[in-house]
């Protein structure tokens, strides 16, 4: 074979290789993605998962499987995903605890943020401030008066260190000034039964969660955490804590979707193009929304403003952990 017979030769391989090359990428995926959710099955983060799979099995043509792997706050199922092959096969839906747990845990099986890549924001809940029914106080002014009088004999409950419910009571405490006693749970069923029954005081708790019992009057509403005053009708009268003066107040409960870090460009933009997709499916806004859940449509569904926005989150809840010392280690 002369050199120009081989150089022919060479770039036809060449040619082949990268066509074949690029077929394979187009055709993921060839197999079943899973959804990893670092909670155990039945809470909102299992049912925003599930929402969403249905959602992207339309866009990817593919079946999409739900994988429940609880444990350590989260921190199992989001090392799980960190180590996993990084083909786009195994991804990660996570809320708020992806940007604390960094913080929260100074040991951590994973390295942290930096060991995914992003492939867009979910969704967005507020939470609400509720109480038992038999408080004293009639609306978020009273309550305020009512904790400045003994903060310690005040019992705030949560879902375990480093739940959502958790990290709003810690804001919450520290924008009042007010240490009050904390009384953790193992999930947020527990908590919300001491609570209707009077057992605690207060909780600062997703509207997900609060809202049936709010409806069905086995709870108290105070306050949202949102910047402004919800839809719902169970929390259309229910002021912002901004309203009750604490400016600036504002938590909601996010959640994300990411890959292993190193998955290839290709993929995750084929992802990120099904997330994007799925996220306008009237479907799953519907049944979002029944859930006092936003649906994101900005900017922050694409890659580069989701890490953006996740590392902002990072730095604010450091502050937050940080003041109150309360570490999950």
């Amino acid at each position: 074979m002369d050199k120009i017979d081989r150089r022919t030769w060479g770039l036809a391989m060449a040619s082949v290789l990268l066509a074949a090359a690029g077929n394979a990428r187009a055709e993921f995926p060839e197999k079943p993605v899973t959804l990893v959710v670092p909670f155990a099955a039945g809470g909102p983060s299992d049912k925003i998962a599930r929402d969403l799979a249905e959602a992207l099995r339309k866009r990817l043509n593919q079946t999409v499987i739900v994988e429940n792997v609880g444990g350590a706050g989260g921190t199992l199922g989001t090392a799980k995903v960190a180590t996993a092959t990084p083909d786009g096969y195994t991804l990660l839906v996570h809320h708020i605890g992806f940007a604390t747990a960094p913080t929260l845990y100074r040991k951590l099986p994973y390295k942290g943020i930096e060991d995914f890549a992003y492939l867009g924001l979910i969704n967005e809940a507020p939470s609400t401030l509720i109480g038992r029914t038999t408080l004293p106080a009639k609306d978020f002014a009273e309550l305020r008066k009512w904790i400045a009088a003994d903060p310690t004999k005040v019992n705030l409950a949560h879902a375990g260190v480093g739940s959502a419910s958790h990290l709003c009571g810690l804001m919450l405490q520290s924008a009042l000034k007010a240490e009050m006693t904390t009384v953790p749970y193992k999930g947020t069923g527990p908590a919300m039964t001491d609570l209707m029954g009077g057992t605690v005081d207060l909780m600062c708790e997703q509207a997900t969660n609060a809202v049936p019992q709010i409806e069905g009057g086995k709870v108290k509403a105070f306050a949202v955490t949102s910047k402004d005053r919800m839809k719902l009708p169970a929390l259309a009268g229910v002021p912002t804590l901004a309203e009750g003066g604490l400016t600036d107040f504002s938590v909601t409960v996010w959640h994300g979707l990411y890959a292993p870090r190193n998955t290839p460009a290709p993929v995750l933009s084929k992802l990120n193009e099904a997330l994007r997709g799925a996220l306008k499916d009237p479907e799953l806004i519907k049944r979002q929304e029944a859930l006092g859940i936003t649906v994101v449509s900005d900017a922050r569904v694409e890659p580069a403003a989701h890490k953006k926005f996740v590392e902002a989150e990072v730095a604010r809840w450091a502050k937050v952990i940080q003041a109150a010392g309360a570490y999950a280690d």
